[in-house]
């Protein structure tokens, strides 16, 4: 009797993917949907690519897609066909030709994209194309209509005096109510309220806040001290701000500026929607609601303030800032940006620099060739111009390898598999007279806390990198340290001439684990070949790791 030949097989992944407001598109919704279809179909699903909790509006921060698209294009996929549950799922991309774009790298290396909840077979007929290209605008035009619905409410919320994220700031507090005004509890930092009934608005916080607050006004108004002294000022009296163990000048910005402090409720003053660019939006368009809470700062200390404030930073002319310039050369004889921002009558250095190109040019413009070491400054300026780069490059190695970052843009610390934060420092060369070469580089660990900090020392021109040093947070000086060309460190058990090792840290790996445990008579057990796909521990290790590496 002839046995009738096995229907062929074919080999798929399975692209998931869930926005944190969508349950109902569960990644087990739909690889459960995803199952069946390929069950129907006789097809093996060999890899499961997943983003969850992962906006649809672009690529970036889809670490899984961009896996998938990378195995296709590098040519390590195993697979032909990608399933996905629908068209949605792909992206909710603004631009319909972005979501066309990523499908055809797939289509264009032999890769077919099936939509399996889809009424149309995605074959390249006219009518999928037609219907696909309209499902994709429908994808994108759903989240620009939430977006506008989302901020139409929140408007909304904020007229009626409840507040709408954020933190509530030092010297506040975030409180919760529910639809009678009561109050429920204080939320913590990280809580939100659990009941959609209720709402969240600003108290006082504890009286030692709201002096500190009280005083810091003061010392602008009757004292003239600058942001940044301020700043000084609150860390040398040990005064803690909220989630930080220093004062910076954007903490004490926020404190001074934020009508938050008089009772206010603005909302708008700035905004990016559908993962646009942050814009300042101007007055006209802000949302204010007066007298929403209990304000700790008097309303006329806050408006003298302001006044203060916008007397500082008023533009002035090239010309004028050239004049005020020359008066400062003929007083000290000299310039340097140390004289410029000692000089209370003087704009920040800062603002010569952006003005003029560099301090260089606005000296020249007065006259001054002195002995200004702008060699210094350039070499400054190309470290700035370096490290996002290398922080860009760190990104994409570690997502190759199938791991996931997202960079703090307060801080650019970097976190790895959302286990690992990682400070990237640059430090240049200083050569002697004598030829020696010393590398000096400050560190802040009470500041950030970061695990592991990537010390790259610049070359001898200071225009390349030399090295790189893996320094577990264990192994951190507390405040600087020094490194000689001639002479060993005992950090240079930690040295590397590349970041591959530390990438490798960051990959993800398939761990295969048994379905039932073994039995004690020895009997043959059954092994679940499903991948569940996790890291090594990112933390303590991380020390004894690099340690282990160079005996």
């Amino acid at each position: 009797m002839t046995t009738a030949p096995e229907a062929k097989r074919f080999r798929a992944a399975q692209y998931v993917r869930m926005s944190t407001d969508q349950q109902q598109y569960s990644t087990q919704n739909q690889a459960d949907k995803i199952a069946e279809y390929a069950l129907q179909r006789n097809i093996d699903i060999v890899r499961t690519y997943a983003d969850e909790g992962k906006s649809g509006l672009s690529i970036g921060g889809r670490a899984s897609l961009q896996k998938l698209i990378s195995d296709v294009e590098s040519g390590v996929a195993d697979f032909t066909i990608v399933l996905v549950y629908d068209v949605s799922r792909w992206g909710r991309f603004q631009d319909a030709d972005e979501a066309a774009f990523h499908e055809y790298v797939l289509k264009r290396k032999g890769i077919q994209v099936t939509y399996v909840a889809e009424q149309f077979e995605n074959d390249g007929s006219p009518v999928s194309t037609i219907v696909k290209g309209v499902k994709r605008a429908m994808a994108g035009e759903y989240s620009r209509e939430l977006s506008t619905k989302v901020f139409i409410g929140q408007c909304r919320l904020i007229e009626l005096g409840f507040r709408q994220g954020g933190p509530a700031g030092y010297g506040l507090r975030r409180v919760m109510i529910d639809q009678n005004g009561e109050v429920k509890g204080e939320l913590k930092h990280g809580e939100q309220k659990c009941i959609s009934t209720h709402r969240v608005i600003l108290m006082p916080g504890p009286e030692v806040e709201i002096q500190v607050v009280n005083n810091i006004y003061g010392w602008l108004i009757h004292e003239s001290l600058t942001i940044i002294e301020i700043a000084r000022r609150l860390n040398g009296l040990g005064v803690l701000p909220h989630h930080g163990l220093r004062w910076t000048s954007a903490k004490v910005q926020d404190v001074l500026t934020n009508e938050k402090y008089i009772g206010n409720n603005v909302f708008n003053k700035r905004s990016s929607k559908l993962k646009t660019a942050s814009i300042d939006n101007p007055p006209e368009m802000w949302i204010r609601k007066e007298a929403a809470f209990e304000g700790i700062v008097p309303k006329d200390v806050f408006h003298t303030a302001q006044d203060i404030l916008n007397a500082r930073g008023v533009r002035h002319s090239d010309e004028d800032l050239l004049y005020k310039l020359r008066q400062l050369l003929e007083r000290t004889g000299w310039l340097s940006s140390m004289a410029i921002d000692r000089s209370p009558d003087m704009p920040t250095s800062k603002t010569y620099a952006a003005r003029f190109g560099s301090l260089k040019v606005a000296f020249e413009q007065v006259g001054y060739f002195g002995h200004c070491n702008f060699e210094y400054q350039e070499i400054n300026r190309r470290i700035r111009r370096m490290h996002p780069e290398i922080i860009e490059r760190t990104h994409a190695a570690i997502a190759q390898m199938g791991g996931t970052v997202w960079r703090d843009p307060k801080t650019d610390l970097l976190h790895v598999n959302r286990e690992l934060v990682v400070c990237v420092l640059l430090t240049r060369c200083y050569t002697a007279l004598t030829g020696v070469r010393r590398w000096h580089v400050r560190f802040d660990p009470a500041k950030f806390a970061p695990d592991i900090t990537i010390l790259i020392r610049l070359n001898d021109a200071n225009q390349a990198e030399l090295d790189y040093f893996l320094l577990p947070r264990l192994d951190l000086p507390e405040q600087s340290l020094n490194i000689y060309s001639h002479k060993e460190s005992s950090l240079d058990y930690f040295r590397f001439d590349n970041l591959e090792f530390f990438y490798g840290m960051a990959a993800r790996m398939a761990v295969l684990r048994p379905s039932r445990p073994v039995s004690a008579a020895g009997g043959t057990q059954s092994i679940n070949l499903n991948h569940h796909w996790s890291a090594p521990h990112a933390r303590r290790p991380a020390a004894t790791t690099f340690a282990d590496h160079h005996g």
